[in-house]
């Protein structure tokens, strides 16, 4: 599949919002992007686009902790059926983050399967000191985009309020 990456542009939100209701069983992550963006708490949107068609979608968002550490959060990204298992999420993840890296970015967290996100250089957060707001165990990942970026004992993240849309 010959997949172009690019940014959100005016006028997808509509095909955004199907990416992603067609991706999860709810609409709360098709509903959570939206009130990223209401919010102007998107960091980062990147579309994949498929002979014009919009097949992917990955958000970025500011996460904060304790102690004024600044960083990102990865998600929601979603590729629906028939898309899936091509490659394109991944595409999207790797542009994402070389996106983040080129913008000043220090690090991501992601809340996700280790195995999958693992392969883009994540490990489990309680490495770096750090830890979610929604709990999730090993699933909880950082990525440092600059060596040493997330400081010390910097503790809980937080997202945008946004999030608690999503009831979890």
């Amino acid at each position: 599949m010959n997949v172009s990456i690019r940014r959100e542009q005016p006028g997808d939100e509509p095909d955004i919002y199907r990416v992603h209701s067609g991706s999860f069983p709810t609409e709360g992550e098709a509903r959570l992007v939206n009130l990223l963006r209401a919010a102007k708490r998107l960091s980062l949107s990147l579309v994949a686009e498929l002979d014009g068609e919009v097949v992917g979608h990955v958000a970025f968002s500011p996460v904060t902790t304790d102690t004024g550490a600044t960083g990102t959060g990865l998600g929601p990204v979603a590729v629906p059926e028939p898309f899936q298992r091509h490659g394109i999420a991944a595409q999207l993840v790797r542009s994402g983050l070389d996106t983040c890296r080129e913008a000043g970015f220090g690090w991501v967290v992601v809340l996700g399967s280790p195995a999958y996100y693992g392969r883009f250089g994540f490990r489990p957060a309680s490495g770096f000191g750090l830890t979610g707001a929604y709990g999730g165990g090993d699933a909880y990942q950082a990525l440092e985009l600059t060596h040493g970026a997330i400081p010390a004992g910097v503790g809980q993240v937080r997202y945008a309020p946004e999030f608690a849309a999503l009831g979890g």
